[in-house]
């Protein structure tokens, strides 16, 4: 139901952001302009930046939202919700949104299905943080002021994400220096999607997965820098690979085989895997490190 329920909010949000647009460029010129140098370049991507935070990102997070507490509140007045439950209705909800977005990409020839496959759970990764607020103020059963706060500033942090990664994926369009803000994407999308599996054990009992466990100031840094570090690799790895399939998509699989386009492959494919396999025994030995510390 709550998939259902996303995909018609999905709808909706594409509306307000047509309607949006069509008041915002009576007021100021809000189409987007190629540009021919850098300094105009700057100018574009902070529209495109300032599009995302006032228009696209609220509109639809805030639809998203709407979808999730709109069907809970007649829930709860015959069932005692879980915060699981509710947190699980988010994640179905942005699934749901992020189907008919798929619909609309794949209906225009805007998107490969390779790049919308990418792209499928990022919907579900904006909206987990303010889906594990409302589930603790509903689930609560003394709700207090300060929950309130929690939710409006779990929402603002959806906000702000996901207008980040809309800017970060459009920033491949532009030329140099611009173009190096791109590599930034995945690493943070790797992120996101860590942080959407903490929450996701939190509502489920489990104990979170501990990666900084240093006594000093000083281990607490080195350690939180290995962090930041394996998900530069580890994120710039799935990069690398994208760009891979992206090159090669529109190719004849019969050309695959030829020794300079086979040599192409391997090479880029082995680089990328070598770097996503040291990013993930970083990753194990931060894992291992704390397992040691607490245990």
């Amino acid at each position: 139901m709550f998939f259902f329920i996303g995909a018609i909010f999905g709808i909706l949000a594409l509306s307000l952001e047509w309607i949006f647009e069509i008041v915002a460029n009576w007021v100021v010129d809000w189409q987007h302009r190629p540009c021919l140098t850098t300094s105009r370049c700057m100018s574009v991507l902070f529209g495109i930046a300032l599009r995302q935070l006032v228009e696209i990102a609220p509109i639809e997070e805030g639809c998203k939202f709407a979808a999730v507490v709109v069907p809970t509140y007649y829930l709860q007045r015959s069932y005692r919700l879980l915060h699981s439950s509710v947190f699980l209705f988010t994640i179905a909800v942005a699934l749901g949104f992020t189907a008919e977005e798929n619909w609309i990409y794949l209906f225009y020839d805007t998107a490969s299905i390779f790049e919308r496959t990418i792209g499928t759970p990022v919907h579900a990764m904006f909206s987990a943080p303010w889906g594990y607020a409302l589930g603790i103020y509903i689930s609560s059963k003394t709700r207090l002021n300060r929950d309130n706060k929690f939710i409006i500033q779990a929402w603002l942090n959806s906000v702000i994400c996901h207008a980040l990664v809309n800017v970060l994926s459009s920033a491949w369009r532009y030329s140099l220096p611009l173009r190096f803000l791109s590599y930034g994407l995945f690493p943070f999308l790797l992120w996101m999607f860590w942080r959407l599996e903490q929450l996701l054990r939190k509502v489920q009992g489990k104990p979170p997965i501990m990666l900084i466990s240093g006594n000093t100031l000083q281990r607490r840094c080195w350690l939180r820098s290995l962090v930041l570090f394996a998900l530069l690799l580890g994120g710039n790895a799935i990069f690398g690979l994208f760009l891979l399939v992206r090159t090669i998509s529109p190719l004849n699989p019969s050309k695959f085989f030829d020794l300079d386009i086979l040599w192409f492959i391997l090479t880029h494919f082995s680089l990328n895997l070598f770097f996503g396999v040291l990013a993930w025994s970083i990753y194990r030995y931060l894992r291992h490190t704390a397992r040691r510390r607490y245990f």
